[in-house]
């Protein structure tokens, strides 16, 4: 019982703190002066630099899935809707939630690393004493870039991925570059893209703020940085499946699926 009251502790102290860092967050992110030359810059490593890694997992999911699928889909005599299931599947979920789980290893374990270093070598502490606002100008700027850049990236993991399942349906097929657009195009409705764009934004803002929260709060010295780098990969992760989870149900709700 003890174990399981420490745990429950634990649980609703971290809970209170991250809704705390939450709060503020908006707090400082409404109020001007706005670092935009920081936030730029984040845009440009949180998006830019992670675009070849997405773009090689999202051409070989598309391939691998488009293959995979296939023999199922022969047996039924259904190999004509190839195009249409796997386009479904990847726009649908596959597609956003991969990029996501991709980006907080990525994003996530590099913010909770460089913040989790600049606090234990006292860098944070120095640009409190110099007047500089280091909550507004290393949190506030790295969060917004990671909600604005996954859903690009995401809409680019599309892209790719659906690339990739047009050459793997020619493999052992034949079908024209047209042929397969249109019966992408006529399974998909804004009901599949709507949906699946919206959530994305969710997906890095949990990102971004939970590689923020442990970097910014990291300590005992470099034992804690790799700690907090492996803490927000973990949690992230973990909400991003949360999140699906809700916005399933909420699109389910809403008569969207």
């Amino acid at each position: 019982m003890a174990a399981i009251d420490k745990i429950k502790a634990t649980f609703l102290e971290e809970t209170g703190a991250l809704s705390r860092f939450t709060a503020r967050f908006f707090y400082e992110g409404l109020r001007p002066r706005y670092e935009w030359k920081e936030f730029f810059r984040q845009c440009f490593w949180v998006g830019y630099k992670s675009l070849p890694l997405v773009g090689i997992t999202a051409f070989i999911m598309g391939l691998v899935m488009t293959i995979q699928s296939r023999p199922t889909l022969v047996e039924f005599g259904a190999e004509a809707m190839l195009p249409s299931m796997v386009s479904v599947s990847l726009i649908r979920e596959i597609s956003p939630v991969i990029t996501a789980l991709i980006c907080a290893g990525k994003i996530g374990s590099g913010m909770g690393a460089e913040l989790g270093s600049m606090r234990v070598t006292e860098q944070i502490d120095a640009m409190e004493v110099s007047g500089t606002n280091p909550f507004k100008y290393l949190i506030v700027t790295r969060i917004l870039a990671a909600t604005l850049m996954l859903p690009i990236l995401v809409n680019l993991s599309n892209a790719i991925s659906l690339y990739g399942s047009f050459l793997g349906v020619n493999i052992r097929g034949n079908v024209s570059w047209s042929l397969y657009w249109t019966q992408v195009y006529d399974v998909l409705s804004f009901g599949d893209i709507i949906p699946s764009i919206v959530k994305t934004f969710f997906f890095g803002f949990a990102i971004g703020l939970v590689g923020c929260y442990k970097g910014y709060y990291s300590s005992k010295g470099t034992e804690g940085v790799g700690r907090s780098a492996n803490s927000a990969v973990v949690l992230a992760s973990l909400l991003v499946f949360i999140i699906d989870l809700i916005a399933v149900q909420i699109t389910d709700l809403l008569g969207l699926t």
